[in-house]
């Protein structure tokens, strides 16, 4: 009898599965609304800036001054690939976009902070600039070894 019992009761639970697979398929999917959050205008007026430049790549992060993002941008996610990300044009365009996203915010006066050797470095200060940006200090946050790790092996091209 137990036995019984446990067929029983799988065969509704198999059906009851089934059932409502069948009716997503006849109605043309799942009709679920997602609710979209708009992103918060928050009336920053002082910020700042972090522009790190790499070899590959130029990645530039607009914050508040308690260091919450407001906006960002990089080379690579404004569609140069490969190569092309390490140029300065491609530092300028995302500077650019960063600085745009962060004057719809009423970011005016920045402290700026650059890190590494890439060529993008004075480009994306010249794109903050010519964007309206009060620049009240650069520093030059590069990481300076004291005779640490072994440099990579020189390029013989």
């Amino acid at each position: 009898m137990a036995e019984d019992k446990n067929i029983k009761d799988k065969k509704p639970k198999v059906d009851s599965a089934a059932a409502p697979a069948k009716d997503a398929k006849q109605e043309g999917g799942i009709k679920k609304k997602i609710k979209v959050k708009k992103k918060e205008k928050k009336n920053v007026v002082n910020g700042n800036v972090y522009v790190n430049a790499t070899f590959n790549n130029t990645i530039v992060t607009i914050t508040d001054k308690q260091g919450n993002v407001i906006s960002w941008s990089s080379a690579g996610s404004k569609g140069f690939k490969g190569s092309r990300k390490s140029t300065p044009y491609a530092a300028q365009v995302a500077a650019d976009d960063a600085a745009g996203k962060a004057l719809e915010h009423g970011l005016k006066n920045i402290t700026v902070e650059v890190k590494g050797p890439g060529s993008g470095r004075e480009t994306a200060l010249r794109a903050l600039q010519a964007r309206g940006f009060k620049i009240t200090s650069i520093k030059d946050m590069s990481p300076m070894p004291h005779n640490g790790c072994r440099p990579p092996k020189k390029r013989r091209v």
